[in-house]
């Protein structure tokens, strides 16, 4: 197995807190690129850096670990300890240093447990803070300006601990009135709006973050009756790569959202993920259609997927390796995730977590 196998585009979940055999024997000939974990995934510490230790040993390629650990409730390891303030929260603070501090944190408590890219930050604005658009707590402004000082302070923070960052959801969830994890969202939004607003974010962070995660959003002003951007030629290649100049890993959403269920076939979806320029295919929950993604890739000509190939091995080439791991280290980590939550939101509101936080959401948001 090497960098130019098909399996090296595909980020696929993974079906529980431990491997079966099955499971094991799944992903050595699966060989995907990367792995993506959710709280299905994690019960202890321990059992957690084992998986990760597990799935880094099955992997020819060093592959890539990864989650979504934000803050708040988009906080997948706050099962196992304290849970981060979240986005809205530490905007409110206004406080630079502690935003810093919470990627720093973050990034060296994903490290003691074998991670190497957590997709965060988010980097869309908030319009609304109270809008049902699945952003609801996690933007970090509500201008241009302000996303670009305080995601820039967490995305610093975060970078500096050796984990690499992920700016989403390009190019920009803030106007959806529909959540992507249901249905397509489309915006009926002008391509000047799109460029004083989200896009002069995106534009600011093209050279500062190591990966971009895109939306399952359609911009009418940007291409109308066009696809969602996560299977857009004329976004990804056009807009982010040659218009933006960004240079990074590309990965799409989530494949198996309701916006992209609803409307394609699955076979269809991975060969327009391709053609659109991503470099990582997102297969969270059905894990076991990895397989046919494989196959739809391999049956592609290998010029297809050479660009993208080329890519995976650039940005594997900067992943760093974990921390030793103890549960004492994971200790320490999480008593200063506590002093963060009171710092940020005073002792008596950091003892419980708020109604909005501490609610599981009937969907695992990204």
């Amino acid at each position: 197995m090497s960098f130019h196998d098909a399996g090296q585009l595909l980020l696929t979940g993974v079906p529980g807190p431990e491997l079966s055999t099955e499971d094991a024997a799944f992903f050595k000939k699966l060989q995907p690129g990367g792995f993506i974990l959710f709280g299905r995934n994690i019960k202890t510490p321990v059992q957690l850096r084992k998986l990760i230790d597990d799935l880094r040993d099955l992997s020819d390629v060093e592959p890539v670990i990864t989650i979504d650990q934000e803050g708040g409730r988009v906080s997948r390891l706050k099962c196992l300890g304290n849970e981060p303030p979240n986005a809205r929260q530490l905007r409110d603070r206004n406080d630079l240093a502690l935003i810093h501090r919470h990627g720093d944190i973050t990034g060296r408590l994903l490290r003691l447990f074998g991670f190497n890219l957590d997709l965060c930050p988010v980097l869309d604005l908030s319009f609304d803070d109270e809008a049902d658009n699945s952003l609801k707590g996690r933007c970090y402004g509500r201008s241009v300006a302000e996303v670009i000082e305080k995601a820039g302070a967490f995305n610093a923070g975060l970078r500096g601990a050796g984990i690499l960052s992920c700016g989403k959801h390009f190019p920009g969830y803030s106007s959806a009135g529909l959540d992507p994890h249901h249905e397509l969202p489309v915006i009926e939004r002008s391509r000047e709006a799109m460029e004083e607003h989200e896009l002069a974010v995106f534009r600011h962070f093209a050279d500062k973050v190591d990966s971009m995660m895109i939306g399952h959003i359609t911009i009418t002003g940007l291409e109308p009756g066009g696809p969602p951007a996560s299977l857009s030629p004329a976004m990804i290649n056009g807009l982010l790569r040659d218009d933006m100049n960004f240079s990074g890993l590309v990965m799409t959403d989530d494949l198996d959202m309701g916006a992209i269920l609803n409307h394609y076939g699955f076979d269809e979806t991975m060969r327009m993920g391709i053609a659109a320029g991503n470099d990582m295919l997102m297969i969270c929950h059905r894990v076991a259609q990895a397989a046919q993604a494989r196959r739809v890739l391999e049956a592609l000509p290998p010029a297809a997927i050479e660009p993208a190939l080329s890519r995976m091995e650039t940005f594997k080439a900067r992943l760093a390796p974990p921390t030793v791991f103890s549960e004492e280290a994971f200790r320490a980590v999480d008593s200063e995730i506590w002093d963060l939550r009171v710092a940020t939101l005073g002792a008596d509101a950091a003892a419980q977590r708020s109604a909005e936080d501490g609610k599981r959401s009937p969907v695992e948001l990204y």
